[in-house]
């Protein structure tokens, strides 16, 4: 399982369209990253408890405390341009000293979606920020 949630992880950091992504607060560092979930190895969709579909995202945040992963509760929203909005159900992911969130949210051929995202470390601030990233089916 270990070895899922490392590739996994590399999946992630390994993405083109995605540059390091993140928003700092003090000491506390979100980092988050949005992907179709087709891109998954299927090994790593079910390890994780996701789907793979082309008409489906992830949204993967993990919380950092003076450099160390941390527990946070984390919730949030997807919006599109018309406005339509989907609520982001987070479930947490340990592995090892490693810890992440991560939510499905559908979407429908090309378009820009809109996230807000809220994150309070465990005992800390409630934090928000928002991001913005284009989706395209894969076909």
């Amino acid at each position: 399982m270990r070895r899922l949630a490392l590739v996994f992880i590399a999946l992630c950091l390994s993405l083109p369209a995605l540059a390091e992504r993140k928003q700092s607060f003090g000491d506390l560092d979100v980092h988050y990253s949005a992907f179709n979930s087709s891109f998954l190895q299927p090994e790593i969709a079910s390890a994780t408890g996701l789907v793979r579909s082309k008409s489906q995202g992830v949204v993967n945040i993990a919380v950092l405390k003076a450099g160390q992963p941390s527990s946070a509760s984390v919730e949030g929203a997807v919006k599109n341009l018309i406005g339509q909005s989907y609520p982001l159900k987070f479930k947490q992911v340990t592995e090892g000293s490693a810890i992440y969130y991560l939510a499905q949210f559908p979407f429908e051929g090309r378009e820009v979606l809109r996230f807000t995202i809220n994150v309070t470390a465990e005992g800390g601030t409630a934090h928000s920020f928002d991001f913005s990233q284009e989706f395209f089916p894969d076909e």
